[in-house]
């Protein structure tokens, strides 16, 4: 699937709506001020998005929410040991502890379903967020897991990724929307921008 440059902007102005909704939020939980950068969207390969995504053999905690409906797509939050550490901390946990994977799930939670909900009321779509699940890993394994359930039978992925900056400090959450192969084109067909 090869998408237009018109295409790719109207997917990049949902995701920054969408981003919006979660960095407030997130800000509403926390109690601090949230910052977030303008999403990227990209359609690549798979090998080239987990390249994307950051050093593959980094350690990560990761947030997955599976969405399931009009559009079936993965939510998925990623924190760095520093920036886990950070947001357990505002929430007065232990990031390595089982505690601390817990908390990071319901920030998850909050956010990945705030997104959700901002992407069905832009486009009408039913959307259900699941239950998010939660993991420790390098990030290679997390991000090529995600993309390949996601991509399917396709060698290619849609990759939508902010950049969400916690209280001002240098702590931040990469946050990715990787919608399944046929919930591109729905999400397209949707804003009057499919085929």
């Amino acid at each position: 699937m090869q998408l237009s440059e018109i295409q790719l902007d109207a997917l990049g102005e949902l995701a920054n709506i969408g981003s919006g909704n979660a960095a407030t939020s997130l800000s509403s939980m926390l109690g601090v001020p949230i910052d977030l950068s303008v999403p990227h969207v990209r359609l690549l390969p798979l090998t080239d998005a987990v390249d994307a995504a950051g050093d593959p053999g980094e350690d990560v905690a990761a947030v997955l929410l599976p969405v399931r409906g009009e559009l079936n797509a993965h939510v998925v939050l990623l924190f760095g040991t520093a920036d886990a550490g950070a947001v357990c901390g505002l929430l007065g946990v232990e990031a390595d502890s089982e505690m601390g994977l817990s908390a990071l799930c319901e920030v998850g939670n909050i956010i990945g379903t705030a997104y959700v909900n901002a992407l069905g009321s832009m486009t009408g779509m039913e959307l259900e967020p699941a239950s998010p699940q939660g993991a420790r890993d390098m990030l290679g394994a997390v991000v090529a897991t995600v993309l390949g359930n996601a991509a399917q039978d396709n060698d290619t992925t849609l990759f939508v990724d902010t950049d969400l900056v916690v209280g001002g400090t240098q702590s931040s959450i990469l946050f990715l929307l990787v919608p399944e192969a046929d919930g591109v084109g729905e999400l397209l067909g949707r804003l009057g921008l499919g085929g």
